[in-house]
């Protein structure tokens, strides 16, 4: 696979993903949902940190994951080029394109989001605010896509959660999450493929 199509699949990929968390911005407010078909909706929520709401505490922990995440896609980009540069297996750089649209996707929103959109609380943002809802490099990134497929208390004889109240698939994500999450599942997969053993 060539470095132009690797390319065209991040962009593409990019371009979903921003063109949907632009859309949710612009027509939602923060915490608004829509039911598509029972188990799956659209729901707008934020994400100030890491994977499953994490953060960074301090004044600077939104600068010092921002950073990290830059870094973080610099290795990637670089592991890409060097798969094609070797001519690698297609799925490895399939799969590592996937992660990095995904990476790049989410960064987008961190670096830039913060200075373009108003807040998204009690109102629909606007997009290139005059009054931004923060700074470079502070942006929340943008999930929408939930998928309650159970949702229901649980009978009492089930061990630890019985009589609680389950959802079962409660993560919000997005386009880029969803590219991330593909990419190292192809490499889990196929991994004798991507990463034959040499004779």
């Amino acid at each position: 696979m060539s470095l132009k199509k690797a390319s065209l699949l991040i962009l593409l990929i990019l371009l979903i993903d921003q063109v949907s968390k632009i859309y949710i911005k612009t027509h939602f407010m923060l915490g608004q949902e829509i039911d598509v078909l029972g188990w799956f909706r659209i729901l707008f929520v934020e994400n100030d940190g890491m994977a499953w709401g994490a953060k960074i505490p301090g004044s600077y922990g939104k600068i010092i994951l921002t950073s990290f995440r830059i870094v973080a896609v610099s290795l990637i980009s670089y592991w890409l080029w060097d798969t094609i540069r070797k001519k690698s297996p297609k799925i490895l750089i399939i799969s590592v394109s996937l992660i990095l649209a995904g990476a790049i996707g989410n960064i987008i929103d961190s670096v830039f989001y913060g200075v373009i959109f108003d807040s998204s609380l009690g109102q629909i943002a606007t997009l290139f605010a005059d009054e931004p809802y923060g700074e470079l490099l502070k942006g929340k990134v943008v999930d929408m896509l939930y998928f309650p497929m159970y949702s229901d208390i649980l009978p009492n004889w089930v061990p630890i959660w019985g009589g609680e109240y389950f959802v079962f698939f409660e993560p919000v994500f997005n386009i880029a999450d969803t590219a991330i999450s593909t990419g190292f599942g192809l490499l889990v997969v196929f991994n004798k493929k991507a990463f034959p053993k040499d004779k």
